[in-house]
């Protein structure tokens, strides 16, 4: 094996040491300036990826602080559009109780818009009846029945509602409670 000289290829084969070392010096200076540029481009780049970090860091603190602001105002105030819907309710019946003197016809007459002014106001907050016609198929996720009677109708079918259910949006509020069918 033969060994190579490290500086060989900074200075010809006839240079003197003086030269030799002085081309390592010229070489050691230009790969001194070269590291000291390669450091400075990396501590730059170090810098402006720290800042962006920092930026994006508070950026995503701001925004989960505002997500918690509008959940705990969802939470807090979610209800407010039902309950300005049930406000015209509350002025119907606070005007009913003031007449002293309501007949039973005007008593059943102003019941009876109540209840239009709270079906309407339930309609428009998505709160929906399950009002199921006899004879239509019992269905254990919308019905709860609360008895099973012999019948002419086909079988697991609704005979009669005791208590209408209700949704709101999708979901069950209340089942409604209704007398079935007894299978076959």
């Amino acid at each position: 094996m033969s060994e190579q000289n490290p500086t060989a290829h900074l200075a010809p084969a006839d240079a003197s040491p003086e030269e030799v070392e002085a081309a390592m010096a010229v070489h050691s200076a230009d790969e001194i300036a070269r590291l000291q540029a390669e450091l400075a481009e990396i501590k730059t780049k170090s810098a402006e990826l720290a800042d962006q970090f920092l930026r994006a860091k508070a950026e995503a603190e701001n925004a989960r602080r505002r997500a918690e602001d509008e959940v705990s105002k969802a939470r807090k105030f979610g209800i407010e559009s039902f309950a300005e819907s049930l406000l015209p309710i509350c002025d119907s019946l606070d005007a009913a109780l003031a007449i002293q003197s309501a007949t039973t016809e005007q008593l059943r007459e102003g019941a009876d818009a109540t209840r239009r002014q709270l079906i309407s106001a339930l309609e428009r907050n998505r709160v929906l009846p399950i009002d199921p016609a006899a004879g239509e198929k019992f269905d254990p996720h919308l019905h709860q029945a609360i008895s099973v009677v012999p019948a002419e109708q086909a079988p697991n079918t609704v005979v009669a509602v005791l208590q209408k259910g209700y949704l709101i949006a999708d979901r069950i509020l209340r089942p409604a409670l209704v007398t079935v069918t007894a299978p076959n």
